[in-house]
């Protein structure tokens, strides 16, 4: 080997051992880190290793089907959570509960029988304030996008339970002013609506129905009355105060007469009187006496001093016997009396499905007595779709 060449070899091996030492000296591409969140506890952070193969399209859509399936998944639980008519459809119990349907077939029924009317549905203050001028309505009533069928619910939970309306602005995810509009309205609506429907039956049709408890004893009844009261807020006015005192409750009070036929409808719901008036007044008042025709049975309380009323139009008043100056009652006088009792206990029933409107239950504001006669005349009314009451 020529000195040259010599010198090219070592100039060579010399790069070369240099190399490998300064390779095993130099710092490894490594960055080290505290652990935290961010690192999922590790110490180190890899460099990125660009010789990884990105996920294939079959890769990736398998992942984005998975994804999808559990937001689906995660959106299904939520909607169950959450309040509304569907939640409960299948539990006629709950159905009852919120809306005093007996279960969700009757209460849809009812309301595809309204739905055609209840599209133009208008809402009341708008009504109010358009009947004082010539314009007409153009557009129906919407509630920040809420469809008929939940405003529907909403007005039923807030009579049935007595919901307060910040209560079911949440649960609805509305205003409370939008509750209160709702309300109202639904209430208007129903009030007319129902008030349509033909619940006081014919002569006919009464004796078709008549049940062998009544059959039997008074196969003539036509309507078995009584009163009731609903609590009312006290108003700062003496004047009244004196005239909604109910001397029978002890408080200021609404009055309602209310008739049921002897196979258990209620067929006749009167306007709420102040609380002081008589039974007697309120019987001449409510126009029940137009609907009874000459021969027909009224049966009511002792309280109801309405015979020479019954009189003038033909038509008999049943009571429980008063007692004789003997003061004491024969042994017929006391089987005509229990007799009576026994057939009058469902009017009371009916008068306590009434108030199983909780909206009731209270004193009742007097910022509702605007629309408080709606109200007791359509709950009244929705118990006739509760089923037979005995």
């Amino acid at each position: 080997m020529n000195a040259r060449n010599t010198m090219v070899f070592y100039k060579c091996n010399i790069h070369q051992i240099y190399t490998q030492s300064e390779q095993a000296s130099a710092p490894q591409r490594m960055f080290h880190l505290p652990p935290n969140k961010s690192n999922n506890g590790f110490g180190a952070l890899q460099d990125h290793d660009y010789l990884e193969m990105p996920p294939s399209m079959e890769e990736q859509l398998y992942a984005a089907q998975k994804e999808i399936a559990r937001l689906t998944e995660e959106n299904v639980h939520l909607r169950s959570q959450q309040f509304c008519l569907q939640r409960f459809q299948c539990d006629p119990t709950m159905i009852m509960f919120y809306t005093g349907f007996k279960d969700y077939e009757t209460l849809k029924a009812l309301y595809l029988s309204l739905q055609p009317t209840a599209q133009s549905l208008v809402r009341w203050s708008q009504m109010q304030r358009l009947s004082k001028t010539e314009q007409t309505v153009t557009t129906g009533f919407r509630a920040h996008d809420m469809c008929l069928f939940d405003q529907f619910f909403l007005f039923l939970c807030r009579m049935r339970q007595g919901l307060l309306s910040a209560d079911l602005a949440v649960r609805f995810n509305v205003s409370k002013a939008t509750v209160s509009r709702i309300c109202i309205t639904w209430a208007n609506y129903l009030y007319f609506m129902l008030g349509t429907l033909p619940v006081w039956p014919s002569r006919k049709a009464v004796d078709d129905l008549m049940p062998p408890c009544f059959k039997k004893t008074f196969p003539k009844t036509r309507v078995v009355l009584d009163c009731t009261e609903i609590h009312v807020q006290t108003a700062s006015s003496k004047v009244l105060n004196t005239v909604t005192y109910s001397h029978y409750k002890g408080t200021t009070t609404l009055k309602s007469l209310i008739g049921i036929t002897p196979f258990g409808s209620v067929s006749f719901v009167s306007n709420l009187y102040t609380g002081s008036i008589s039974d007697k007044e309120i019987t001449k008042e409510s126009g029940i006496l137009k609907l009874l025709e000459p021969g027909d049975e009224v049966m009511a309380d002792k309280g109801f001093l309405i015979r020479d009323l019954l009189g003038d139009i033909d038509v008999s008043l049943v009571t429980p016997t008063f007692i004789g100056p003997s003061g004491q009652f024969s042994k017929e006088e006391i089987a005509h009396t229990q007799e009576i009792a026994r057939l009058r206990i469902h009017v009371e029933r009916a008068i306590r499905r009434i108030k199983e409107y909780h909206i009731f239950d209270g004193v009742l504001p007097l910022s509702l007595c605007g629309s408080v006669n709606q109200m007791w005349t359509v709950c009244a009314l929705l118990t006739n779709f509760q089923g037979p009451l005995f």
